[in-house]
């Protein structure tokens, strides 16, 4: 059990106490001398307690966690919970036992946000929940949960993945859904206490955070957009012909868009290769060119306006184009998502 803790009060030793089944693993995250007395509880409660010099972060916790496991005890699966009481002990259990018997590369702990729940928490996990779905085609239940499983052959990959704040468990499933990794789900029960009001979560500063790796996806595409329309509105002045123009914008705005969702946005130069990648894409490039067209002759006889017509003809091609990117040019296998209920978690049948 990995417990990233910070500035903790005594839910910490308690949650400990109750693990007692489990070697517990707390990161003091830099919480300062005020706040020892809580990880001395956890202590005598039966946890093994590392302290970081200042505040990372709960990323940076999670890897320093990780890395401690992975040299202390090697071949140990690994199972997060948050530090201020909000994962019932039965649902830490259903998590473990679900990594014990599952192939995925993760297992999270869903909640199904019933009941009493603050307005910012609901909010913004629907909200994440949406955007994961739309720029991932991967439907994840809870995006934001804290209670994880990894099975003990992910600790290098979770090493790997950038992220010190809160965006690290979200980049953790950006990363997963690129590279096709199976994700299980065990539904747990939704927990607030206080109205969430022990929560380090920063709305503005980690919002911006959280949701950044998700707006990469879209900026790519936008990006090419500017830069295919300034050479569009350049070349059509400069030479008059809008065909030509066109395929010229549209040549130097591919490579470009190739490069950044290549080497950002799906999954990194060394996990695509480009003797896999470049054939699909340019194949896809020459059809958007052809469709891309086709289109602004089109539209720019219907309605008579160029500027009008780029912008329609280029919302259908990003609907399509980013579709066809997903599932095709940068696909490395089938993903898939499952969701067990908590007997089947446990082990348990009848």
């Amino acid at each position: 059990m990995l417990i990233p803790a910070y500035q903790p009060d005594h839910r910490l030793a308690e949650l400990v106490g109750r693990l007692d089944r489990h070697r517990v693993l707390v990161v003091d995250d830099g919480s300062g001398p005020s706040y020892a007395a809580a990880f001395e509880a956890a202590r005598r409660a039966g946890a093994e307690v590392i302290t970081l010099s200042r505040n990372r972060g709960k990323g940076f916790a999670l890897k320093a966690g990780f890395a401690h496991i992975r040299n202390r005890c090697p071949g140990e699966d690994v199972v997060c919970a948050d530090s201020d009481g909000q994962h019932r002990v039965e649902d830490i259990e259903a998590v473990a036992a679900r990594v014990e018997l599952s192939d995925a590369a993760m297992v999270l702990g869903v909640r199904r946000f019933t009941g009493p729940v603050p307005a910012r928490s609901r909010f913004g996990n629907t909200a994440t929940r949406m955007i994961f779905k739309l720029v991932t085609g991967c439907a994840v239940t809870d995006t934001q949960t804290g209670l994880r499983g990894y099975p003990a052959r992910m600790l290098p990959w979770l090493g790997r993945v950038p992220g010190d704040r809160f965006e690290y468990e979200l980049r953790l499933l950006l990363r997963a859904a690129r590279e096709r990794k199976p994700i299980d789900e065990v539904p747990i029960a939704t927990v607030y206490l206080d109205g969430n009001s022990s929560s380090h979560f920063r709305p503005v500063i980690d919002s911006a955070r959280i949701y950044g790796p998700l707006l990469a996806f879209a900026g790519s595409s936008l990006l090419a957009f500017a830069v295919d329309a300034a050479l569009l509105a350049g070349l059509v002045t400069w030479t008059g012909h809008l065909a030509l123009s066109a395929i010229a914008a549209r040549l130097v705005s591919a490579t470009l868009n190739y490069s950044v969702n290549r080497g950002a946005v799906f999954g990194g130069c060394a996990r695509i290769p480009h003797r896999r990648a470049a054939p699909r894409y340019a194949a896809l490039a020459l059809a958007s060119l052809t469709a891309n067209v086709a289109l602004l002759h089109a539209l720019n006889a219907a309605t008579g306006s160029l500027v009008l017509s780029k912008v329609a003809a280029e919302v259908l091609l990003f609907l399509a184009g980013y579709a066809i990117q997903r599932a095709f040019v940068f696909r490395r296998g089938p993903a898939r998502t499952r969701i067990t209920t908590g007997r089947q978690a446990a082990g348990i049948r009848g």
